[in-house]
């Protein structure tokens, strides 16, 4: 038995539908991050684990036991939010002690055992030197830190994590989804945190669980649904992607500017495919090589970061995204207006939905 188990859960508000029959696993000691567009019911889902919203139908059990109508006091869980949601009349050694000291008396550690496990808890966030400090008195990076270590005080069975980087900027946020991940596997705990951010999910998860409309779209390691995405959802909303509207003919796909063999199985003819392709799945020449390939004008490049990005205008018009390396870049010698040939080195297809 998983650590923790949805079962068929459901949650509507009023007549909309924000849950629709959810069934997730998750492991103790592991890190399961829900990703999804604005609106696609990730933060709900994290909030009928928590407690803070009752599920309309389905069950939740964690470690043997079934929380689905427990209140949120009862259950052992932390929540973090971006907001923070500091005192700001506490310092910081009070705010992550906060928890401890409102435990009823016979749980509640002694004065000097509180005193003990924040100072631990201040080394773990490295912020040793601001115990006396007020949330005011600290960067965003810090309080997060704060909010963290207040979570981390009542040993939480799961600790649940609500888009706490969305208001830092970005290298801040880089920063500390590192840390976070090292400090997962350092105390060993179960952490399930939610975002929209899909570089932030792939970068932090053991399981990334994509959601669409209040459904699970696709779940597996970052690897596997970045490499090998289940639905045409997934292979838009992880990463960029160049999409070929094609049709089906005698076993091949015409994309126009070029074919492929047909990989899907029971599509007749005249039927349409739709083809997905990474930027850095295509590769750029001067001169024709074997195919599938097709020709193309450069109409823009971006030089600046590790990669260089080149937009391209297909003989159709369509246009095309390419990501090569920078010393690719410089032994083509690319420019603006060169007339290339590109390769299709690895591509899925899709029958086109109705």
């Amino acid at each position: 038995m998983a650590y923790l188990e949805l079962t068929q859960i459901e949650k509507y508000y009023d007549s909309f539908h924000a849950l629709k029959n959810i069934d997730l696993q998750v492991e103790k000691e592991e890190f399961v991050v829900f990703v999804g567009p604005s609106g696609c019911g990730k933060s709900t889902l994290l909030r009928t684990i928590c407690g803070l919203e009752t599920v309309s139908s389905g069950k939740i059990m964690l470690d043997g036991q079934d929380i689905t109508y427990i209140h949120p006091s009862k259950r052992n869980l932390a929540m973090v939010f971006q907001n923070y949601a500091l005192f700001p009349h506490l310092s910081v050694f009070d705010n992550i002690a906060f928890g401890l000291r409102v435990k009823p008396r016979h749980q509640r550690p002694s004065g000097r055992d509180i005193r003990d496990k924040v100072a631990k808890l201040l080394t773990l966030v490295r912020l040793e030197q601001m115990a006396a400090r007020y949330p005011a008195q600290l960067s965003g990076g810090q309080r997060q830190r704060v909010a963290l270590a207040r979570a981390l005080a009542v040993e939480p069975k799961i600790l649940l994590l609500d888009e706490p980087f969305g208001a830092l900027d970005a290298k801040v946020r880089q920063e500390l989804r590192r840390w976070l991940r090292l400090l997962h596997d350092d105390i060993g705990i179960t952490s399930v945190f939610v975002t929209h951010d899909q570089e932030e999910a792939l970068e932090l998860a053991d399981r990334v669980v994509v959601m669409r409309e209040g459904r699970v779209e696709q779940v597996g390691r970052p690897d596997e649904v970045y490499e090998y995405p289940a639905t045409p959802f997934v292979y838009h909303f992880l990463g960029h992607v160049n999409v070929f509207q094609g049709c089906v003919k005698d076993s091949t796909v015409d994309f126009g500017a070029f074919s492929l063999e047909l990989p899907l199985q029971d599509l007749p003819d005249a039927s349409a495919a739709v083809a997905y392709v990474r930027p850095h799945l295509l590769e750029l020449a001067h001169q024709p090589t074997k195919p599938p390939q097709f020709h193309a004008t450069i109409e823009y490049i971006t030089t600046a970061g590790p990669l260089v990005k080149v937009e391209l205008a297909t003989e159709t018009g369509a246009v095309v995204h390419v990501e090569v390396s920078q010393e690719h870049y410089r032994r083509l010698g690319l420019r603006k207006g060169d007339e290339v040939f590109v390769k299709v080195k690895d591509v899925r297809m899709f029958p086109q939905q109705p």
